[in-house]
């Protein structure tokens, strides 16, 4: 059985002439492994995360054949099951994690306070796992950090401080949306490092939502591209390179070259089929 499974998809919002639809038709199974989602933004994949955890706003109106986790159907569950879902079986990092942080708690107490959430784990054992955590997402003396508050730690610590709390109830699943964002590329690398060291130990799965093609396909097993709220292409990721469908491929075409000069970037060619034509498999 897959840890996830996604059958025909379909996320909307009311607009002022009738409904909008952000994700149309969207398939795919998860198994414990690392799967990227590209595309441009507005293409659904940040919207495919928050309906997996029944987090899109009262404005939007979901429906599948089939939204599935570890044999719960997320779309008939109760409140009271979801709740129990999130974060401790299903984690989601959000972009800028930094600022999901709350403003006036140190950063380790709301870590402990993650954990307690979804064990009922004593005072002290919570913070002795966060400072664990502290430590296991490469931060130098947690015991000071665990003191600090969002605004005092940087950038790339308060990334790794949100992925610590994700990552300290050990979920099975884990929603990371552009989790490297803002930071420059030694610390995107560090992390990365460190996301793949916690997955591998844990048997955890992955869903990398990213814009970033080169890092989805050095970093992940499998690839779903999204244009226009459908899955264009699903690919391995080490085959990315030998795409079929135009827009996967004219999305590579838009890289800027290393090795060899250029006059002008390439601009991608939008093709009005692509809407509701046929996919690549």
């Amino acid at each position: 059985m897959p840890l996830l499974q996604v059958d025909d998809l379909h996320v909307s919002y009311q607009g002022r002439t009738g409904p909008v639809a952000a994700v149309r038709g969207i398939s795919f199974a998860l198994e414990r492994e690392r799967l990227g989602i590209v595309g441009e933004s507005g293409s659904g994949k940040s919207t495919i995360g928050r309906a997996v955890l029944g987090l899109l706003p009262p404005t939007a109106t979901v429906t599948a054949q089939t939204l599935r986790f570890h044999g719960t159907d997320l779309l008939r569950a109760s409140e009271r099951s979801l709740r129990e879902i999130r974060g401790r079986r299903i984690s989601m990092v959000l972009q800028d994690p930094k600022y999901s942080l709350n403003p006036v708690m140190t950063v380790g107490r709301q870590i402990a306070e993650s954990y307690r959430v979804h064990t009922r784990a004593p005072a002290a054992e919570a913070r002795r796992r966060a400072l664990e955590m502290l430590d296991a997402v490469r931060i130098d003396k947690p015991e000071r950090v665990y003191d600090l508050y969002p605004h005092e730690v940087s950038g790339g610590m308060g990334q790794r401080v949100m992925i610590a709390m994700m990552l300290v109830p050990e979920p099975e699943l884990l929603i990371a949306d552009e989790p490297t964002s803002a930071l420059d590329v030694t610390v995107q690398a560090q992390l990365l490092v460190l996301i793949n060291e916690l997955i591998a130990r844990r048997g955890m799965g992955l869903i990398l939502i990213s814009h970033n093609l080169n890092l989805v396909a050095s970093f992940c097993d499998r690839v779903v591209v999204m244009y226009a709220g459908r899955i264009m292409e699903t690919c391995r990721a080490s085959e990315l390179d030998r795409a079929r469908h135009p827009y996967t491929k004219g999305l590579l075409a838009c890289r800027p070259l290393l090795d060899r000069a250029q006059a002008d970037l390439p601009q991608l060619a939008r093709d009005p089929a692509w809407l509701d034509g046929p996919v690549a498999a």
